[in-house]
């Protein structure tokens, strides 16, 4: 054997422990910097949405902490497209990043193809909160909880009617799942709108309706109508005495809506880890939980790697139920 070849795997791993090194230290260098300049916020929802006043909430305590305005760009289009398109092709230096969540993990089942990929594209910050949905009966609805409308249906199979938002949405999905889960028989009623569902709730065009919590805390407050069950795996901040779908007889049933902070790929390590930790002590904040509990939202942080196999796992779950509904991609 040479000199050379008995040289090369020993000084191959000097020259790449050197290159990492480098790497690492220009990383943590430039975080020292940063941020100085605006970051740019890319939210794919309008003004006023959910999405929207989380995105607002925590980017304002954020810009406080930083000492940098972050600007909310709201970009809103079919498929979260349009925002994530734009963040998957900034410079990956921290001063773009997208909000997304449980709609991206949707996306990918809905659609034939995607100019990006949500989980390769982007590098995963953290989550910023979950949203629980409800199971509405009306006011004056024959139930008195969950598992009594379970009861009936298997008792009358197909005698049942769910209303939800459009196909394809979260709501829509979520009563999939619970229909297959709870083995039962029953239709799935989407209308366009939350009111119109409400009111074909309240009109007892359908027995039961999923929807989140947030749009309808005051529907429920007010006694218009009755909320049975939440969909998530623990019991709602909004309605603590309200049990979850699993309590009420699904085991294992669990949907909701959850939001996170990304940034292109290739962001330094560095940049990513402070973005966590301002996201991180941004929900920390008392006057934070509070307005994102206000709009039904439980603010809730994570690891860059939680996010990201939220993210993988949500986008497998959604995949199988897109698929057993039958639901045509676009």
């Amino acid at each position: 054997m040479s000199t050379r070849s008995r040289l090369d795997g020993p000084v191959a791993r000097l020259i790449a422990s050197l290159a990492f090194l480098w790497a690492f230290s220009a990383s943590a260098g430039f975080a020292q910097d940063y941020p100085s300049r605006p970051i740019r916020y890319l939210v794919p929802f309008g003004p006023g949405s959910i999405g929207d006043i989380t995105a607002r909430t925590v980017g304002q305590k954020m810009s406080e902490s930083m000492g940098q305005p972050v600007i909310i760009d709201n970009r809103p289009s079919a498929g979260l497209i349009v925002a994530s398109v734009a963040a998957a092709k900034a410079e990956p230096d921290g001063y773009t990043v997208l909000h997304t969540g449980n709609g991206a993990a949707l996306t990918v089942s809905m659609f034939n193809s995607l100019p990006y990929d949500i989980v390769k594209d982007y590098a995963h910050v953290s989550t910023l909160g979950f949203f629980d949905m409800a199971v509405l009966g009306a006011a004056d609805t024959r139930f008195s909880s969950l598992a009594d409308a379970l009861a009936h249906v298997r008792a009358n199979p197909g005698k049942l009617d769910i209303g939800t938002l459009n196909i394809g949405s979260t709501q829509y999905l979520a009563v999939e799942l619970f229909k297959t889960m709870a083995g039962i028989r029953a239709q799935t009623v989407p209308y366009k709108t939350s009111p119109a569902a409400l009111a074909a709730l309240r009109g007892g065009e359908v027995q039961l309706m999923f929807e989140s919590v947030g749009a309808v805390i005051g529907q429920v407050r007010a006694n218009t109508v009755k909320a049975l069950a939440v969909t998530s795996n623990r019991r709602s901040p909004l309605l603590p005495g309200v049990p979850t779908v699993a309590e009420s007889g699904v085991v294992g049933y669990h949907a909701a809506s959850w939001a996170s902070l990304v940034a292109p790929a290739r962001t330094p390590v560095a940049i990513v880890d402070r973005l966590n930790r301002e996201v991180t002590a941004a929900l920390a904040s008392p006057d934070v939980v509070k307005r994102l509990l206000d709009v039904g939202v439980e603010a809730r942080a994570s690891t860059p790697r939680q996010a990201h196999d939220l993210m993988v796992s949500e986008i497998g779950k959604w995949r199988e139920v897109i698929e057993r509904a039958g639901i045509p991609k676009q």
